[in-house]
């Protein structure tokens, strides 16, 4: 019952954090519409590989790293310069060869599965996001951690963000398949707003928490 628990608490949290859009499910969406269903497989692969090791880290110092406020500061803070920094580079790659996806092209010939590796390598706000949802969950007695249990719980992490990504991915397919506009105004608009939006409200988070 435990393991089976530990699983499902797993799979939640990761399925309900990997469906906000973010830049991971941006590129897989692009990667997919590109190239296919087994390169984004190959991508969402190595995101998860990296994800593997920040959940399990993360688990097991969660207090440590909490109490680190400069490391927690820098993550908050790069995360505002990251966002802005996604919102252009989209933008930019909107206009010339966009429609032909040269610029993806240009860096699916370093497989997928590395890609997804550098991208995950780089979204230092899970820190922040699993060492947050670790200590809640081990606190309230959500999750047991002693001896293989964790594991159990950081396969349910880990199933519950390929399921997510994927669900995603093909809702925005969909989504641009059956909806012109949306197609036309998502990498150009869309996109590089919605990355906007974030960096302030992550501007606004760490406005209050450290400067307030």
């Amino acid at each position: 019952m435990k393991r089976f628990k530990n699983i499902l608490v797993g799979f939640s949290v990761s399925f309900i954090g990997s469906i906000p859009l973010g830049y991971l499910n941006v590129v897989g969406f692009e990667i997919f519409s590109a190239f296919g269903v087994e390169e984004l497989l190959l991508y969402l692969l190595g995101v998860i590989f990296i994800e593997a090791f920040i959940v399990y880290y993360t688990l097991i110092f969660a207090n440590r790293l909490v109490n680190n406020k400069k490391l927690m500061k820098f993550i908050d803070i790069f995360g505002i310069v990251f966002l802005l920094i996604l919102a252009y580079s989209f933008y930019s790659l909107s206009s010339g060869t966009i429609a032909n996806r040269n610029y993806l092209e240009k860096y699916i010939s370093y497989s997928p599965f590395l890609i997804g590796l550098i991208l995950s390598s780089l979204n230092f706000l899970q820190l922040p996001f699993w060492t947050g949802w670790n200590l809640y969950l081990i606190n309230g007695e959500y999750i047991k951690t002693k001896s293989s249990l964790k594991f159990y719980y950081l396969a349910g992490t880990l199933i519950g963000t390929f399921a997510g990504m994927i669900a995603l991915v093909y809702f925005l397919h969909s989504l641009s398949q059956n909806t012109e506009n949306f197609s036309k105004y998502l990498m150009p608009i869309i996109i590089p707003v919605f990355f906007i939006v974030l960096a302030i409200v992550q501007g606004y988070k760490v406005f209050k928490k450290y400067f307030r």
